[in-house]
């Protein structure tokens, strides 16, 4: 995600439904086995116990004449990993209409607190068994995750939340799932997505788009994006199809449109392969009276607010690798994903422009950043609730990876990098585990190093603030000499 913008969840009460069919009833949540929640320190009722999905098969139905109503039909396919009387899943808002498990209707269906959506199936799931939902739904996104756009479209995206604005999910980043996308809308409308496009057809005045992300992908990561859009298309090195989709007004620069293949084949020289299928951008234009976001690493295509450039490009595709195909464990991780893309940007002008990162960036922030005790209060993991996206992820986090890199050298450091994409390539691991491979690959005891900088909240002792090449740095700026607050 890009600097200096986070997007807070948004508690909204929602009224229970009664459809045909299903008894809704109130379960309270200490009596249903595989209950809400996931135990996220930051989220407790983030995501659900009891189950993994394995695919979401989203099929919805938009008219941008009638802003934010949405008629929705998902299929959750999952494997249970304990017995199930109920389940729950997390959904915001809507009418739900009918819910099937495994084709027969549900026994009961509930809603609790601010996002529960509780199924009783009509007989229990026993552990290890495959089995779907569907749940069949409509009404008004209640949700900050649905955003309408200038041209009167939408697009469906956030951090920390932003799915269950628009189907029901498994909330939290330590379930990943592959996704299909089949929206229905009218003639003239596009709508793009996650992944690769699949057919696209046409019936009585609407317009049906179809999308592929096979790979697994947290829910924050999963889009929808509708507008009368110009869509570009081009290809990888490898031959993969890069798609870039422009809201009307965008800026459409094909500079940096040419440069995002290049962006992408740098990257994957300092991480490892490009991890999905397909590349490129949704570029939107947000009402003025919506909030939207700046960009968003939105898996395979990451989404920008009104035009793309060099430093948010690389950014959001460094994200492709960390966060995406590699995601945290839980929100206390958020440096496993943030430190790391805005390091990125670093490496890129040290390549694009020979750019001597000890004497210009390191040097830069330290000078602005050493008498400035705000920028060095935030812890880099477990930085507390609420700071779970801070800024300190991004500044003072691609600090500590450029000292990280100077303590263990070019070849360990980058060593690192590609041996974590490769031992956790489209599943989760947590900033821990990232602390301890460190020290494996490099050989070093790195304790005392990442409690400074990592658990520490002052400036770092000398001998971890300028480590290797970085000792050279004028000593104006080092510790224990007053420099100018930011």
């Amino acid at each position: 995600m890009t600097p200096h913008w986070k997007h807070r969840h948004r508690i909204t009460p929602v009224a229970a439904a009664v459809a045909a069919g299903i008894v809704f009833t109130a379960v309270p949540a200490s009596a249903v086995p595989g209950g809400p929640g996931v135990g996220d320190p930051y989220f407790p009722d983030d995501g659900n116990s009891g189950y993994d999905v394995s695919q979401y098969d989203v099929h919805v139905h938009y008219d941008p004449a009638r802003p934010r109503y949405l008629e929705g039909d998902t299929t959750v396919q999952a494997v249970a990993t304990g017995d199930l009387d109920r389940l729950h899943l997390d959904l915001e808002g809507f009418q739900v209409t009918a819910v099937t498990v495994d084709g027969t209707p549900a026994r009961a269906v509930s809603r609790e607190g601010a996002h529960e959506l509780v199924v009783t199936p009509a007989k229990p799931i026993a552990k290890n068994a495959k089995f779907a939902v569907r749940v069949r739904y409509s009404g008004e996104t209640v949700g900050k995750g649905w955003h309408t756009l200038k041209n009167g479209g939408a697009n469906a995206s956030g951090e920390p939340h932003s799915a269950t604005a628009w189907y029901p999910a498994n909330d939290h980043p330590s379930d990943k799932a592959s996704f299909r996308l089949t929206a229905t809308v009218p003639d003239g409308w596009t709508v793009i997505g996650n992944g690769r496009p699949g057919a696209t057809t046409t019936k009585q005045g609407t317009k049906t788009f179809r999308w592929y992300e096979d790979r697994p992908m947290d829910t924050y990561l999963s889009t929808i994006a509708i507008d009368k859009f110009t869509v570009r298309n081009s290809k990888l090195s490898d031959g993969s199809p890069v798609i870039n989709a422009y809201s009307p007004g965008a800026d459409i620069d094909p500079k940096n449109e040419a440069l995002l293949p290049e962006v992408i084949d740098f990257l994957a020289s300092k991480f490892g392969p490009y991890p999905f299928s397909s590349a490129g951008a949704i570029v939107i234009m947000g009402d003025d009276d919506t909030e939207t976001i700046p960009a968003l690493e939105t898996q395979s295509r990451p989404t920008y607010q009104g035009g793309f450039f060099d430093t948010s490009m690389v950014h959001e595709n460094a994200h492709q690798w960390f966060g995406n195909s590699v995601s945290f464990s839980d929100w206390r991780d958020g440096c496993a994903a943030e430190c790391f893309a805005q390091y990125a940007v670093q490496l890129w002008y040290e390549k694009k422009d020979g750019s001597d990162l000890d004497k210009g960036f390191y040097v830069s922030m330290l000078e602005s950043s050493k008498a400035d005790p705000e920028f060095w209060k935030t812890k880099l993991y477990d930085p507390g609730q609420g700071r779970e996206l801070d800024v300190a992820l991004y500044d003072k986090g691609s600090m500590m990876l450029h000292a990280l890199r100077r303590t263990v050298g070019d070849d360990a450091f980058f060593g690192t990098l590609k041996r974590w994409q490769r031992d956790h390539r489209y599943g989760n691991a947590s900033w821990r585990q990232f602390e301890a491979l460190a020290g494996k690959v490099s050989g070093k005891d790195l304790t005392g190093f990442f409690t400074a900088w990592v658990d520490g909240t002052t400036v770092p002792e000398k001998k971890y603030l300028l480590p290797g090449s970085l000792g050279s740095i004028d000593p104006g700026v080092a510790p224990g000499r007053p420099t100018q607050s930011r």
